[in-house]
Order: structure tokens, then C-alpha cells, then sequence
């Protein structure tokens, strides 16, 4: 009988220790889940820094020039466009490339930008207060934003679409989110879609998608709503958890936010997009980054060169 009580007795610590290990093991897997994954360093393209380069028109350029770099809005938990490595501090993706190549078209060396992480709902704020001299992390540009903001660009075309579990059959669009419990980043454009057009979903906010992704893996909420170039990302790095649905449902142009009224600032970035694309520093930066998705790079829209304001 002892034997048989110190057998089960080894079979019940071994059973909650093999318990323990599982939860600890999915613990760091969940956090900043999906992991960091993006292109080598090694793999980047590099941007040659145009030389004696100046714009005193722009009091942005003239303040950056002062103290030696950019420093520029982006995102951190965005896959492939915008990450950030916790453990190096290293951005990573082709929104930070697009960065980089317009640092060095403006004569700044990219290695001398200061990212700065800011959430969607206070990118506006961070312009206008001078916080940053540009944003650029899948910035919609909309006429209600251009009150507020200017807009270089655009340099990539996206569409909203949904991400859900690879478990989930009944979302293939958003005509079947009615009583789903959908998440999405507080005061992006793609939260307010879903508000205005289908009603009957249950909306969730958070200020980045990584936390909203966390609640998709733990069956928190139903669907992800952003753009496609994000949950493609997303979804590239856990395709046996997730998957994107549906064909995308909107044209979201992605533009360069710098603070209204600079408008020499921005027929500059104008212009250093449009040499990029023609050079083929646009393509290579996608290739290296957004590329690793899958998808192959589109043509870039035409950039809209709006009169000053």
C-alpha cells in the first residue's frame, strides 16, 4: 500500500509540474504575443544621405537641423511595418524604412533618427505640440485628419479587413459581425468603420493592436479589424492560430504626417517619395519588410500633391 501511495504520489507532482511548465511555457509565448519577428539587419537596403541639402522654409527641417536628427512618430507592435524588439530597442519594418529612406533624402543620416512610439489617438496631438517633426506608422490620411495635420504621400494602399482564429468559421466579412466582439486601436479609422457602418458589432479599444491580437489568441473578443498589410503581418507569424478573412472592405492611403501649415516639409517628403519609387529604394524596402508577409509588392499609389495650406 505505501508503494502504491508514493507511486501515486510521484505521478501527481510529476503531472502538476508538467501543468506548471505548459502555463509557463504559453505565458511567454502570450506575451507581446504574436513574438517579434522581422527582417535581418543585414537584409535592410541603405539609403544614401543627400548632401548639402537645406529648406530653410520649413520650421521643422530648421529645428531638426539644430539639433542633429528627426525624430519621428512611429508604431511598435505592428508586424513587418512597425516593431519594435523589446530586447534591442531595434524598429523593424517598412513603415521604419520609409522613415529611414526620408531621413536620408532630407540629409539627415537614418542611423541618427529618434523613433518615438505613439499610439494612434495621439498622433495629432504629437505633431502639434512639436513632440515629433513627422509620423509615420499606417497613418490614414483622410480630410478630416488634413484639418488637423499635413500629409506627405501616400506611399502604400491598404484596405480594412478582419483577422479571426484559424478555429473561426462564422466570420468570412463584416456583414457577420453582428454580436462578435470586435477589436481594434482607439481613434483609428478602422474602429470608427465598424462604429458607423456595422452597428451591431460589440467594439473593444485598446490603444495598440498587439493587445488586441492577445485577446484574440485567449478567446477574448471574435475579430481584429485593421488594415490587411497589418493582420497579414499578424497572421504570417502564427498561421496555425491565425488567419485573415474576407476581401478588404476600404482604401486606407498611408501617408507621412508632419505638423499643418509646413507645407515645404511636405512637398519635400513629396518629392523623396517620389524618387524612391522611381529608383527602386521603394520596392526594396518592401521586399526586405512587408514583403516577408507573402503578399508581393503592389504598384504604389499616385501621391497626392494637395495645395498648401
Amino acid at each position: 500500500m505505501p508503494h502504491r501511495h508514493s507511486t501515486r504520489l510521484r505521478r501527481t507532482l510529476v503531472a502538476l509540474a508538467l501543468a506548471l511548465l505548459a502555463l509557463v511555457v504559453a505565458g511567454c509565448g502570450r506575451e507581446g504575443s504574436p513574438p517579434v519577428k522581422g527582417p535581418k539587419g543585414s537584409e535592410l537596403p541603405t539609403y544614401p544621405v543627400a548632401k548639402n541639402f537645406t529648406l530653410p522654409e520649413s520650421p521643422t527641417w530648421e529645428k531638426a537641423k539644430r539639433r542633429g536628427h528627426l525624430v519621428i512618430g512611429v508604431k511598435e507592435d505592428q508586424p513587418y511595418l512597425g516593431e519594435k524588439d523589446p530586447a534591442t530597442g531595434v524598429y523593424t519594418g517598412f513603415d521604419i524604412e520609409i522613415a529611414k529612406m526620408m531621413s536620408a533624402a532630407l540629409g539627415f543620416p537614418p542611423d541618427t533618427i529618434q523613433f518615438q512610439t505613439i499610439s494612434s489617438a495621439n498622433r495629432e496631438t504629437a505633431l502639434q505640440n512639436g513632440q515629433i517633426d513627422m509620423y509615420v506608422g499606417t497613418y490614414t490620411i483622410n480630410d478630416k485628419r488634413k484639418k488637423l495635420v499635413g500629409f506627405a504621400g501616400p506611399y502604400y494602399m491598404a484596405g480594412q479587413s478582419l483577422l479571426v482564429r484559424t478555429d473561426e468559421n462564422d466570420i468570412k466579412g463584416p456583414q457577420d459581425l453582428a454580436g462578435k466582439r470586435v477589436c481594434s486601436a482607439a481613434g483609428s479609422t478602422p474602429y470608427q468603420r465598424i462604429q458607423a457602418e456595422y452597428p451591431k458589432a460589440v467594439l473593444v479599444a485598446y490603444d495598440t493592436y498587439s493587445v488586441c491580437v492577445d485577446n484574440l489568441l485567449t478567446y477574448q473578443v471574435d475579430a481584429v479589424t485593421t488594415d490587411d498589410a497589418i493582420l497579414l503581418g499578424y497572421a504570417a507569424k502564427v498561421p496555425e492560430e491565425l488567419k485573415v478573412v474576407g476581401k478588404p472592405f476600404s482604401e486606407e492611403p498611408y501617408g507621412i504626417g508632419v505638423p499643418r501649415g509646413d507645407n515645404a516639409l511636405r512637398f519635400a517628403l513629396d518629392d523623396a517619395l517620389a524618387a524612391a519609387e522611381r529608383n527602386g529604394y521603394w520596392k526594396k524596402a518592401y521586399d526586405a519588410t512587408l514583403g516577408l508577409s507573402g503578399a508581393p509588392a503592389p504598384e504604389p499609389p499616385p501621391i497626392d500633391r494637395y495645395p498648401a495650406t
